[in-house]
């Protein structure tokens, strides 16, 4: 979202930059030596009164620029706005889970009078998990071991495969 706000701001800058840098070519008719200066006056006012519409003209783009800018101004504000309800949202259920899961485990643990209690399981449930892992050691060897024993014998048959082919 942010990148998209940096990339407007960005040609938002290069469109005012080109704009003041931007003067309309009006050329300046050179009247053909027959024109009579009545025709001549004539012609500087039309040119006149086209530069002032030209100019009218980018007042209004210029105008019409700005109300664009002020209106995805707002429309950023409001998802920001709403981004931050969700985020407040967020954290207020977050709290009321945690909070929630801080009582029952309160209850759970005040209910258990003897803390004796809880370090002998605790020590079983460790020897437990001991056990099991010297279980699983014992077979990712034995695993490994096997494993190592078929690549053998899978290369000593390629060998006598390829001994008979080549006799």
């Amino acid at each position: 979202f942010q990148a998209v706000l940096k990339e407007f701001q960005k040609a938002q800058r290069l469109a005012a930059e080109r704009e003041t840098a931007y003067t309309p070519f009006v050329p300046q008719a050179v009247p053909p030596s027959s024109y009579t200066a009545g025709e001549v006056d004539t012609r500087s006012d039309e040119s006149a009164e086209q530069r002032g519409l030209l100019v009218q003209s980018r007042r209004q783009e210029v105008l019409l620029l700005d109300n664009e800018i002020a209106f995805n101004e707002a429309i950023i504000e409001e998802r920001e706005q709403g981004i931050q309800e969700i985020q407040q949202q967020i954290v207020r259920y977050d709290c009321s889970d945690l909070l929630g899961h801080v009582k029952k485990n309160s209850k759970s643990i005040y209910a258990a009078d003897d803390i004796g209690t809880h370090i002998e399981n605790s020590r079983a449930a460790t020897v437990q998990a001991k056990s099991h892992l010297v279980k699983a050691a014992k077979t990712q060897r034995s695993n490994s071991s096997l494993t190592c024993l078929l690549l053998v014998i899978f290369a000593i048959v390629i060998l006598i495969v390829i001994i008979v082919l080549a006799a």
